[in-house]
């Protein structure tokens, strides 16, 4: 019964055959191997993107920190939802890697940004004045870090804005194909408006590779000299380029979302039918928060249930307490049902 995290999962087998497969020989580094070609053209025909360039790290810290790094002055803002990875999660590195530069954080309901929230703050930042921070990139994360998922509308209503201010759009999407598939759209229309994505793999089947997709050419040359001046250009990149390569390779990494989708559907359908479960987020896509009794968290947990319990654990049994369940590729309809049977008491 493991709904702590879908960074805790296998690797796909099909990664590790070609990992295997990656093992055998020589190949040149640095992504100087074939199948980086190979990566780079399936990633530009997924995006029908022909000129984007592609570029992998081992990490999504280093993908957001050193696209956005591209993306931001020292002095200029990074609009991002006041629940953002790079805001709860990345350790300041976002402002690390981009020398200085500040989160702005706009109000987000379920952790989506709303839209006339993100205007009248981009509005507020003076220009032109030189005592304050001025404006720079907005960064939008889906899946987002409550496990709802952005509608196509609300990317191009962000979008929108942002390039009514002249600001290029960063887009996290360590979970991207997870909302993709709960979207049901093309990779191309969910990028719409955006300069640069962090396509996620890790999260989904990978052992460890990000794919730094960037739209806009002016900032790939950028973008290499910062990969490699943040420690994150792989000398034996074949790894990373197999890993990618098996991901892309007859929409693996589709049917893998698709699968930890489900799984979270089923988690969420059962946890609906029972009374003292309440959902605190839509569960759009393969992340769940809710909360449910304290004895129920104790009881989960000794019977062997992994998730995260967002509270203390000491306390009256019958008082709330959040907890955050999430499901990847691997999860299987047993422990499902385990769990679901256990907390029903």
């Amino acid at each position: 019964m493991h709904f702590a995290s879908d960074n805790s999962g296998p690797a796909h087998p099909q990664v590790m055959e070609a990992l295997a497969s990656a093992n055998e020989g020589y190949a040149m580094p640095y992504g100087k191997e074939a199948a980086m070609d190979r990566v780079r053209d399936q990633i530009r025909k997924i995006f029908e993107a022909p000129q984007a360039e592609v570029y992998l790290v081992a990490t999504g810290t280093a993908a957001n920190s050193a696209l956005l790094a591209c993306m931001t002055k020292p002095w200029q803002l990074i609009y991002c939802s006041d629940v953002a990875h790079i805001e709860e999660d990345e350790c300041g590195a976002p402002d690390f890697f981009a020398n200085g530069a500040r989160l702005a954080l706009v109000d987000a309901p379920d952790a989506l940004i709303d839209p006339d929230a993100l205007r009248a703050r981009i509005a507020r930042t003076e220009q032109g004045v030189v005592h304050g921070m001025q404006r720079g990139p907005l960064s939008i994360t889906t899946v987002t870090e409550r496990g709802t998922v952005y509608s196509l509308d609300h990317l191009a209503q962000l979008t929108g804005i942002a390039q009514e201010f002249g600001l290029p759009v960063h887009m996290d999407g360590a979970r991207f194909a997870n909302a993709m598939a709960a979207l049901g759209c093309t990779p191309a229309e969910m990028v719409q408006g955006v300069d640069a994505l962090s396509f996620g793999g890790t999260k989904n089947g990978l052992l460890g590779v990000e794919a730094a997709v960037i739209f806009d050419p002016d900032l790939a040359w950028e973008f290499e000299l910062r990969r490699k001046r943040g420690g994150h250009l792989f000398s034996k990149h074949r790894y990373l380029s197999a890993q990618m390569e098996a991901y892309l390779t007859d929409d693996l990494w589709l049917h893998s979302a698709r699968m930890a989708n489900a799984a979270a559907a089923r988690l969420a359908g059962g946890l609906q039918q029972i009374d003292k479960v309440e959902f605190l987020h839509p569960p759009h896509a393969n992340i769940i928060y809710a909360k449910f009794p304290r004895a129920d968290h104790l009881r989960l947990i000794e019977a062997g249930a992994q998730f995260y319990s967002l509270g203390s654990l000491d306390g009256p049994g019958e008082e709330p307490v959040r907890a955050r369940l999430v499901c990847d590729w691997s999860a299987t309809a047993e422990n499902t049902d385990r769990f679901l049977e256990i907390l029903h008491g």
